[in-house]
């Protein structure tokens, strides 16, 4: 079942849904590794042949996309800075 593209393609919809419900940027990098591993069993080839054959290789794929997707969307999307907020006085005064 692991070397299905399908069973990829369905997990990274699922967590690509998961972003929307519970946006935070990690599970969209989730769902785009999974995506990815779907897609390079879908084509096919010698690599695909070489993620299908073993569970932990294609485990460890997917983590390894699942990184490079999130450091690329950290990038892209940019990191938030300057977001905490001081207060020099109180608001009750």
């Amino acid at each position: 079942m692991w070397g299905e593209w399908w069973v990829w393609m369905a997990a990274g919809l699922a967590l690509a849904v998961g972003e929307v419900i519970l946006p935070s940027y990690v599970l969209l990098g989730f769902g785009i590794g999974a995506g990815l591993v779907g897609l390079i069993l879908l084509v096919g080839g010698p690599l695909a042949v070489w993620l299908g054959g073993s569970v932990p290789i294609l485990l460890l794929a997917f983590a390894v996309l699942s990184l490079l997707a999130w450091l690329g969307l950290r990038r892209w999307l940019g990191v938030n800075r300057g977001q905490v907020r001081t207060f020099d006085h109180d608001i009750n005064d």
